[in-house]
């Protein structure tokens, strides 16, 4: 289920969070709270962080331009494509910039079996360049002209160009009364260089971190429901240790059977 956006200064609704039953399995009851927390955790994260990598750029993103002042990448609902300026920034910076209007946003995923990707709108149509280098957002399929590749800026890490399938890239044109945005540079320059800024919970590493700490995060109460006995301190230290490092299985495992050996020892 897609969640919808959220801008600064809207009021988030508060979610009502169902306990779950301890499960004395270990397998089912690990796999469940890894669910829970890894989807608590993203679920809530609507802030905003810059690609890095071609790989990062993947659900909500806004292009923020090389431009003064700072503008965006935005289409209205026909499909017309033009360039918005930012609200949400702090002192100029486009690392620090969001979206404030749905307009601006556009949903990126990966073309299947490429490394291009697409760009869809708020009003469900995709970015296209034509022959001409002339941008528009109203065709409602995939072709070649629908496709880009992010292409990142050596001089300028967390920067990309954008490709589109007839090698060339998609420019501002500041020369005109309103910044322009085109698709028929030639070449990698100033003008071509996007800083592509995405929903934090969108991105892998950010996300692969926040799973590794949703692991860590086990009570002593949950490990002694697991293992179905009281526990002792290093006992829990080795569990969760081995649950950091991925061996959480075999020591529950030794933990159960080191207990069985214990009682029958006594």
């Amino acid at each position: 289920m897609v969640k919808p956006l959220s801008f600064k200064g809207d009021k988030k609704s508060k979610k009502r969070k169902r306990p779950t039953a301890a499960d004395a399995d270990a397998t089912i009851t690990s796999t469940n709270t890894e669910k829970q927390l890894s989807s608590t955790i993203s679920d809530d994260d609507d802030s905003w962080v810059t690609a890095e990598l071609p790989h990062d750029i993947t659900g909500p993103v806004i292009f923020a331009l090389p431009s003064s002042p700072p503008t965006c990448v935005a289409c209205d609902a026909n499909g017309k494509v033009f360039t918005s300026l930012i609200e949400n920034i702090v002192e100029g910076d486009l690392n620090s910039a969001e979206p404030h209007d749905v307009r601006q946003v556009w949903v990126a995923n990966r073309v299947a079996g490429t490394e291009s990707v697409s760009f869809k709108g708020h009003h469900g149509r995709y970015l296209s360049c034509d022959k001409f280098g002339i941008l528009t957002a109203s065709t409602e399929a995939i072709s070649p002209e629908e496709s880009y590749l992010c292409i990142p800026t050596p001089e300028t890490p967390g920067t990309f160009s954008i490709q589109t399938q007839r090698e060339t890239f998609l420019t501002i044109d500041e020369d005109t009364k309103n910044t322009e945005v085109r698709g028929d540079a030639e070449s990698i320059g100033f003008n071509t260089t996007f800083r592509i800024r995405m929903q934090a919970r969108f991105k892998p590493r950010l996300k692969a971190s926040k799973e590794e700490k949703a692991r860590e995060k086990i009570s002593r109460k949950e490990l002694e429901e697991v293992v179905g006995r009281r526990l002792g301190d290093d006992e829990v230290k080795k569990l969760k240790r081995a649950r950091r490092e991925g061996d959480y299985h075999e020591a529950i495992l030794d933990v159960r059977v080191q207990g069985k050996h214990d009682k029958f020892a006594s």
